[in-house]
């Protein structure tokens, strides 16, 4: 177990409507000091499917990814114990300023990137804003049993409230 920190900047506007939170970025992920770095790791691939783009591959065209369709991303916590990656080994959590986000932007929808994230959300932040989350499978490769396709439907079917086909 170590303590870490969070350190990487909300991708955020005034005009950002949804707000994706993960957990706390991954070793791979502070060490790029950008989100879901892990080359396996599906949250780009899935995100661009559900919007009919091109897969990112810079740091600023996955800016421009999510600020476009006026999302934000961020994640729950600022600080924790955690063992490597492993979201299940959390312990002595500490969330980000998550309302004040909300409070800079028209953010009036949270999705959470799997069930610890939105487990932390709903206990440590979601009494400051009141606004529910609605859970997203996690694009992790642990996640594999879900194809890539299937995890892109399912992000489209809580985004939009339809899942539709991809081509």
């Amino acid at each position: 177990m170590e303590r870490v920190y969070h350190g990487i900047a909300p991708i955020v506007s005034p005009e950002s409507e949804i707000l994706i939170l993960g957990t706390m970025p991954s070793p791979k992920s502070r060490e790029a000091a950008f989100y879901y770095a892990h080359p396996q790791n599906r949250f780009w691939p899935a995100l661009a499917l559900v919007y009919g783009a091109d897969t990112p591959k810079t740091r600023e065209e996955k800016i421009a990814l999510i600020l476009e369709h006026h999302l934000a991303l961020w994640d729950v916590l600022y600080s924790c114990d955690i063992a490597g990656a492993s979201d299940a080994s959390i312990k002595n959590p500490v969330p980000n300023d998550i309302p004040a986000l909300v409070a800079s932007s028209r953010i009036g929808r949270v999705l959470c990137t799997g069930a610890t994230s939105a487990r932390l959300y709903t206990k440590l932040v979601c009494p400051k804003t009141n606004i529910p989350c609605e859970v997203l499978p996690s694009p992790s490769a642990a996640n594999a049993r879900m194809r890539l396709e299937d995890l892109a439907r399912e992000y489209r079917r809580v985004i939009f409230g339809t899942a539709g086909s991809f081509r």
